[in-house]
C-alpha cells in the first residue's frame, strides 16, 4: 500500500500509547487499555493542522510523521432501485 507524507511532526512514540489523527488534523496520544488498567483521556501533542480529504486514511508513519494511503474498499456494489 502506497502512501504520501501529509506533515513532517517527527514524533517519538512511548511504549503503551496509541497515536491517531483527529478530525481537526491534530496528532492525539492516548494510552492503551490493557487488562484491568484503563484507557483513554487523549492529549494533544502536534498541531501540524491537516486538511483531510475523503477516502484518505490518515496515520502516524515509522518516522512519526502524518500520512495517509488510499483506502481500499471491497465487496458487492448495490443494486439500483
Amino acid at each position: 500500500m502506497a502512501h504520501k507524507k501529509v506533515a513532517k511532526v517527527g514524533i517519538k512514540r512511548k511504549k503503551g500509547y496509541l497515536y491517531y489523527v483527529d478530525k481537526k488534523g491534530n496528532v492525539v496520544e492516548t494510552k492503551m487499555a490493557r487488562g484491568k488498567s484503563k484507557g483513554g483521556g487523549g492529549k494533544v501533542i502536534a498541531k501540524p493542522g491537516v486538511k483531510k480529504e475523503k477516502g484518505c486514511l490518515y496515520f502516524i508513519d515509522k518516522a512519526g510523521d502524518v500520512s495517509c494511503a488510499k483506502m481500499l474498499r471491497g465487496g458487492k456494489k448495490k443494486k439500483k432501485r
